[in-house]
């Protein structure tokens, strides 16, 4: 409960900061609010598990971010970045293209093809396994290997 605290004040703090600034992003780890993101500011650079929910109290949501805070280094070494959205009146431009339906957890590939939609939460080993299957994924694990 603490962690999903600190990610909520951690997600409210930056945005009252970006309202000066909408051009800096903040950034904790590999988490940040979705804001008015897009989809194509990602491609080929980063993944994206983009988790969804009506309220940042849904209790899924929570547990999404607890599983997801429990093991960032995974994540990080696979280029992920996780976007939050608990806002469905501010109608954000991932949330119109990905059209959730209250809670949902999205994984987005480098090349912006949705890989993974889950209506409930899912842990980082269950999401690794599931990035590790792509032939991307498969390709940069061939690359980093040749490159040592």
């Amino acid at each position: 409960m603490t962690r999903t605290l600190a990610l909520v004040l951690a997600t409210i703090i930056p945005m009252t900061a970006l309202a000066g600034d909408p051009a800096t992003p903040e950034v904790h780890g590999v988490f940040r609010p979705a804001g008015d993101s897009e989809l194509e500011s990602f491609l080929w650079v980063s993944r994206i598990i983009m988790v969804f929910a009506d309220s940042p109290a849904d209790p899924r949501f929570q547990q999404q971010i607890d599983l997801l805070m429990e093991d960032e280094e995974r994540l990080a070494d696979r280029d992920v970045v996780v976007l939050t959205d608990t806002d469905p009146a501010a109608r954000r431009p991932i949330r119109m293209k990905l059209r959730p339906r209250g809670f949902q957890m999205v994984l987005v590939d480098k090349d912006g093809v949705v890989k993974l939609r889950k209506p409930y939460p899912w842990s980082v080993r269950e999401i690794t396994r599931s990035i590790d299957k792509t032939p991307m994924r498969q390709r940069e694990v061939v690359e980093r290997r040749k490159g040592s």
